[in-house]
């Protein structure tokens, strides 16, 4: 066995004062690696007769942690060394990586008789604090007010401080207000309590009390307050310390000076952030991260990244704000790729890293980066954090894989209603409707309490799948049983549901009651419902009220701009657009890109830019071609600008997710899904486009847009069409052989109506439209009328039936289109 000289004078004591002697005895307990050398030291101790307390309390803390508490109590005993020493212990043990081991040892110690003084609550309190032992933090207090030191005022911010720890801020106020005196350190305590729990306004009122007690505030009290105004973005008050700061001419240490930078640059005040970082002689990392942030947030990306290429030295925390900046402004590629190199630079991640690069990945809705992401988590022993987990739910779901999502979610060994909101907004962006509402109900029977972002989840899903009535449902639900006041989000939700389903007197009544004055994403769903369902003038009503909210709202002059231009009125178009261009307003371009083996490819409308373009453009006509031979027509109602037809049909088949879906086709196996993403709204001719291609070619098709996914296959669109057309809102329907099949999720009476084009390889000039019901009608349980004909490809038509039914809803009823001559394609 390896043992540890220690050379000494024999038969010396050294009780009192430490020597060279005590020093490595000291040195070595520090790198003693085992039990055994622990031992072997004691021994040494033992033979020494070296009992100076501070050597004893190393000693016999570095057993308690090493070993067992029996073996370090063992020693104590053996040694005796008394209360000072023991206070020792523990406030070694306090500050050490286990401090649940104070409180362990305390315990024993008071069993064993050990006696006690105002010296050993403070450290005990801390290590209370830190493992939030509250339970043991009120059994000490019971034990100070027994012996009359409620009066020290050591004991006292101790006290504090433990009950602050533990989120128990009444009851640290309450020690507080009862202190005689009141020193910095507590006035600092129970600031900073205040903080960490988000309570900034107290943290103001009690740096005012403090003020007005004529008690100065030190640089850490100053720095606490700051904190709390870069949080609560109080700039006012941040001015104020910063000009209290000069009036009283304070020593500006390292800590100040860049509290105050991270302040102003939190408040986006990045002129006086940038002044006072100039006036730094050596950046350090805190003032050269507040500032990275603050660029960020204000949206200058670039100057960010110079400051972060500034810097001499790079911690986790710089490298997680330069990924977190990349992530939050659009830039996903840069976060991966960042991300890549910091792992190449030595740092490893924490949970707050990986869920900037896991919101990153869910950006670019890239699935194979997703299961990489995902991979990496499970390997670096994330896979149990709950925040991570449920950034990994939305993350699948916005990459287009439910699957992934749900197989997250299934895992999870435990679930609060951030998971279960992930995932019900998951399957609403999906169209899943009906899947949403199911795990509301799983949701109840686990009495896991739904919050208002979970009805936003709800209602949204509601808004997506046509599910009128049971959105209004949902809503009620809300106020009414859960007593959860709706805001703007829920109304936007419930304006958007109506207007999908051209309910618009109602959305516009829905407005008017609305407590609060409507912001831009309420008349934003308004006016957005009115350019679907060509209501000129509700969209012109629309129109104003936003713009009068928000002038520079590029997407209201886009949407009236449209909105006229289907109307064909190309005077009040050109005039929408000459505002747009005095006011310096740029419509957002539209951009696809699409996920390779090769990497992520981006296209903007016409875009030659590619290395294989020639091949994508040769491919797209090949695609064109042969799709309008099957019956194809280029639907130019997408195309906003006043040219001729032929230039319209041109114009409309250079979007960006074709020339996508070309490279696609050109480059992936039969039978593997392309998936592609785009920054804003498909246009309708390039859903059609699509669908015709997921049949003709035998291709799965996903394409995520601004505000959905759609999934096509065999000819059909998971949103069923359910996106921007005016029509009857149906759920999913069903192609078998020449006979198509749906649900209809709407009210009768109505006017039927085929609201999606239902493509035939041939015309047909003879057709049926039948009406089934599992409930009696009127007269029968199915009405049967022929179809308008002839049915030419890729059309919509509508029938002349009139019926008053007394049913409604789903289940029980559906439409069917049967096509005799000719197979739907």
């Amino acid at each position: 066995m390896e043992t540890l000289a220690l050379s000494h004078p024999p038969n010396q004591h050294y009780n009192n004062r430490p020597n060279i002697h005590h020093q490595r005895v000291l040195s070595a307990i520090a790198s003693a690696v085992t039990v055994s050398h622990l031992n072997q030291i004691h021994a040494q101790v033992l033979r020494s007769g070296c009992t100076h307390p501070s050597l004893l309390s190393k000693l016999i803390s570095s057993i308690a942690l090493s070993s067992s508490l029996d073996h370090a109590l063992a020693v104590f005993h053996h040694l005796n060394p008394g209360v000072s020493t023991a206070n020792q212990i523990l406030k070694d043990l306090s500050r050490s990586a286990e401090p649940r081991k104070a409180l362990l040892l305390y315990r024993r110690l008071r069993k064993d008789g050990l006696a006690i003084n105002r010296f050993t609550f403070p450290p005990l309190l801390k290590a209370a604090g830190k493992v939030s032992g509250i339970v043991q933090g009120m059994e000490m207090h019971g034990v100070i007010l027994k012996m009359g030191l409620d009066w020290d005022e050591f004991v006292q911010t101790g006290l504090i401080g433990c009950y602050a720890a533990c989120g128990r801020l009444e009851e640290a106020r309450l020690v507080f207000d009862k202190m005689p005196q009141r020193d910095l350190v507590a006035w600092s305590v129970v600031m900073d309590g205040y903080s960490h729990a988000s309570l900034y306004n107290n943290v103001f009122d009690l740096f005012d009390e403090m003020r007005k007690s004529d008690i100065a505030p030190d640089a850490v009290i100053l720095s606490t307050v700051l904190s709390a105004c870069c949080r609560s973005g109080n700039l006012n008050l941040g001015k104020d310390i910063h000009g209290y700061i000069t009036e009283k001419n304070f020593t500006i240490d390292p800590h100040l000076h860049a509290a105050l930078i991270n302040m102003y640059a939190s408040c986006g005040s990045m002129d006086i952030a940038q002044k006072l970082y100039d006036e730094i002689p050596v950046k350090d990392l805190v003032a050269s991260t507040a500032m990275l942030t603050g660029y960020s947030k204000v949206g200058k990306v670039d100057t960010a990244r110079q400051i972060f290429e500034q810097m001499s030295e790079k911690d986790l925390v710089c490298w997680s704000a330069m990924i977190s900046c990349y992530a939050e402004s659009d830039r996903p590629q840069e976060a991966l790729r960042l991300f890549n190199e910091m792992q190449a630079s030595g740092i490893k991640p924490d949970q707050v890293t990986m869920l900037s690069v896991i919101s990153a990945c869910a950006n670019l809705g890239a699935l194979d980066q997703a299961k990489w992401v995902h991979i990496f988590v499970d390997r670096n022993g994330f896979s149990d954090v709950l925040s991570v987990n449920n950034a990994l739910i939305g993350m699948y779901a916005k990459c287009g894989s439910l699957t992934g999502a749900r197989n997250v979610f299934d895992a999870m060994p435990r679930r609060n209603v951030i998971s279960w909101t992930s995932m019900i907004t998951g399957l609403a962006m999906h169209g899943d409707g009906l899947s949403a509402l199911s795990l509301l109900e799983q949701m109840k029977a686990g009495r896991i309490e739904p919050n208002g972002v979970t009805f936003v989840g709800l209602l949204y899903a509601c808004s997506h799948a046509g599910l009128v009535d049971e959105g209004r449902q949902i809503f009620a639900s809300m106020i009414n049983e859960y007593q959860i006041t709706p805001r703007l989000e829920h109304y936007g939700c419930m304006v958007d549901l109506l207007g999908r389903a051209n309910l618009l007197d109602e959305a516009v009544e829905l407005i008017k009651t609305m407590p609060f004055e409507p912001n831009v994403v309420i008349w934003g769903s308004l006016l957005g419902a009115c350019r679907v369902h060509n209501n000129v003038e509700l969209g012109e009503f629309a129109a104003k009220k936003l713009l009068r909210v928000d002038p520079h709202h590029d997407g209201a002059h886009v949407l009236l701009s449209n909105i006229y231009a289907k109307a064909g009125r190309w005077g009040d178009v050109k005039e929408v657009r000459r505002s747009m261009k005095n006011r310096g307003i740029a419509k957002e371009k539209g951009s696809s890109w699409i996920e390779l083996k090769d990497g992520i490819h981006e296209f903007a409308m016409g875009d030659k830019s590619h290395p294989k373009s020639a091949e994508i453009y040769d491919k797209l006509g090949e695609v064109v071609d042969e799709l309008k031979r099957a019956g194809y027509v280029p639907d130019t109602g997408s195309v906003l600008t006043d040219l001729d037809e032929e230039e319209k049909k041109e114009a409309v088949l250079l979007h960006s997710e074709k020339l996508a879906l070309a490279l696609g086709l050109l480059s992936v196996n039969k039978g593997t899904c392309i998936r592609i993403v785009k920054n804003l709204r498909i246009c309708e001719d390039c859903h059609n486009f699509m669908k015709w291609v997921s049949k003709a070619f035998g291709q799965e098709i996903l394409v995520r847009d601004r505000t959905r996914f759609h999934h096509y296959r065999d000819g059909a669109c998971s949103c069923n069409d359910y996106w921007g057309r005016a029509r009857v809102p149906a759920a999913a329907g069903q192609l078998t052989s020449n006979v198509w099949r749906a649900k209809p999720t709407c009210r009768l009476p109505l006017f039927l109506s085929l609201p999606w084009a239902f493509p035939c390889a041939q015309p047909a000039t003879t057709s049926y439209l039948h009406l089934h019901s599992s409930v009696p009608m009127r007269e029968t349980d199915s009405i049967t009328t022929p179809f308008p004909g002839p049915i030419s490809p890729a059309r919509s038509y509508q029938t002349g039936l009139r019926q008053y039914f007394s049913f409604s809803g789903m289940p029980f009823c559906w439409l069917q289109l049967q096509c005799p001559t000719g197979s739907p394609i």
